[in-house]
């Protein structure tokens, strides 16, 4: 079963467009305006100038995530301003991917415990049968695949008698000393031990050379592609607590995945076709789609919307990376990103159909969470009420000096002359909730295009300074004043060459 992986999400870069967003920048495409936040307003020349003193590169990619920076920084700082609170309903919405995430997981421990259990007084038997194997082996390694680093057939050799050699000193007693003094691979420090393995998991021959043997014996020397194995196939005594856990987790697993399948056979998921290409586009600007009702899957629970999917994608871990991921996966990856997704969905929609909510102390446990991250990302700026009111006593000039402190801090940031400070995904979403925040496209483009006339004449005022005597790279266009090479004299191929005395 795909459990519902959301954490504390601590992702940045997010802004909540009102449904008329595009009307917006239709009106206000003549403007000089790239982002709004509350009170606060980022023009073009500022985003342009920011990205040129911070030689960052002038693609609308770059812009965009610096803009989301700056709307993030700006709000926060008007919010610590003036002192606001959040109600407990505008924390709960803004952290609805952990209260999905605790809610999926006690309903799900609710169904797993009706999963049937395997029956233990069979493990030996399933054991002694190979349904799953565990096995030592010590490794004597010869590379016999074609390729630079291949042995020559007589190393091949020498590696196979060392391997018969040390065979006869070795049993069952003795197996995991000889393989710590002898294996050459990882497994020699814990007496060669490869662990529980289902069939499969190994190569062929490998597999096959432990499957020829009884729990308890020792092989002969067995070639795989890795080189010369001596395996023992542990006895049921050795065996048996590292099989029964492992035998569970697989029955387990079995069960997850019947429940799901039976999940998503009731619920008759469907994926638009064209799925593809509106996953990497949402990936590519989550903002853009959070309010797209425009439907990417079906169910008889409920469609799966692009808006929803952003929520989703923008809930994950950013250890994920999972735009990236998103942005570099083949379009026939997509469905099945996206019927993951909707298993979340299904099960959530499973536990609201038999009204199970979280008891007090986890809803006090997930709005403290909120409070502190809105907390600690006003500290690491520092924008709080006390470190304003030492220079600020009003209201509108704690206001200011919180804008100009976000704005000092995101151009030392662009410089590398500060650590980032992370706006987590919850408080960017209260945040934007509570303040009028969009980003405008048409200001973004236009900031872009000024960045690259900047970085274009920086260029070229650059190319003008080189020494005139320097000599341009292939392709390179000699500096301004600099005199071209003199042309390479033409050969005479009109005459035969002579041999000078000595050639």
């Amino acid at each position: 079963m795909t459990r519902l992986r959301t954490r504390a999400a601590a992702l940045s870069a997010v802004l909540a467009l009102t449904a008329c967003a595009g009307l917006k920048d239709a009106l206000t495409a003549h403007v000089d305006l790239v982002a709004k936040a509350g009170s606060q307003e980022l023009s073009v020349k500022r985003l342009s100038e920011m990205m040129t003193a911070a030689g960052v590169p002038p693609r609308k990619d770059v812009a965009l995530a610096i803009s989301n920076l700056w709307v993030n920084y700006q709000l926060l700082a008007q919010s610590a301003a003036k002192a606001d609170t959040f109600t407990d309903a505008a924390v709960d919405e803004a952290m609805w991917a952990q209260i999905a995430q605790l809610k999926s997981k006690k309903y799900y421990d609710i169904v797993s415990k009706t999963f049937p259990r395997p029956d233990s007084s069979q493990y030996e038997a399933k054991y002694n049968a190979g349904e799953m194997l565990a096995a030592r082996h010590i490794l004597f390694m010869a590379n016999t695949q074609p390729g630079p680093a291949a042995m020559k057939p007589a190393q091949v050799d020498s590696v196979r008698k060392e391997a018969e050699k040390v065979l006869k000193l070795v049993n069952a007693t003795n197996f995991a000393d000889m393989a710590r003094k002898y294996s050459k691979d990882g497994s020699a420090s814990q007496g060669g031990e490869l662990g529980v393995f289902p069939k499969g998991a190994m190569v062929p021959e490998f597999e096959k050379g432990v499957l020829a043997l009884k729990p308890g014996q020792v092989s002969g020397v067995v070639q795989s592609p890795f080189g010369f194995h001596i395996i023992l196939r542990e006895s049921w005594n050795e065996a048996k607590d590292k099989f029964t856990a492992e035998y569970a987790k697989t029955s387990q697993r079995g069960a997850d995945s019947i429940f799901m399948a039976n999940l998503e056979k009731g619920a008759n998921v469907e994926v638009k076709p064209t799925v593809a290409k509106t996953i990497k586009l949402i990936a590519e600007d989550v903002d853009a789609y959070r309010d797209d009702n425009a439907v990417v899957a079906t169910s008889r629970g409920g469609n799966l919307t692009a808006a929803r999917m952003a929520k989703w994608i923008a809930a994950f871990p950013a250890q994920m990376r999972i735009r990236e991921q998103i942005a570099t996966a083949p379009d026939s990856a997509m469905p099945f990103f996206v019927k993951n997704v909707m298993r979340n969905e299904l099960i959530l929609h499973a536990a609201d159909s038999v009204k199970l909510t979280l008891d007090t102390g986890e809803t006090n446990g997930i709005r403290t969470a909120f409070r502190a991250s809105l907390s600690n990302t006003m500290a690491a700026l520092k924008i709080t009420d006390k470190d304003l009111a030492d220079s600020a006593k009003t209201p509108a000039e704690k206001e200011r000096l919180a804008a100009s402190r976000v704005e000092a801090y995101l151009d030392k940031l662009l410089h590398n002359q500060a650590q980032f400070v992370d706006v987590s995904e919850p408080v960017s979403i209260a945040l934007r909730k509570k303040y009028d925040a969009r980003v405008v496209q048409a200001g973004i483009d236009r900031a872009v295009k000024e960045a690259e006339k900047a970085k274009a004449a920086a260029d070229s005022a650059k190319a003008a300074n080189l020494p005139k005597s320097m000599v341009p790279l292939p392709g390179q266009a000699p500096a301004a004043g600099a005199e071209a090479p003199a042309p390479a004299a033409k050969a005479d191929t009109t005459k035969p060459a002579t041999k000078k005395p000595g050639n």
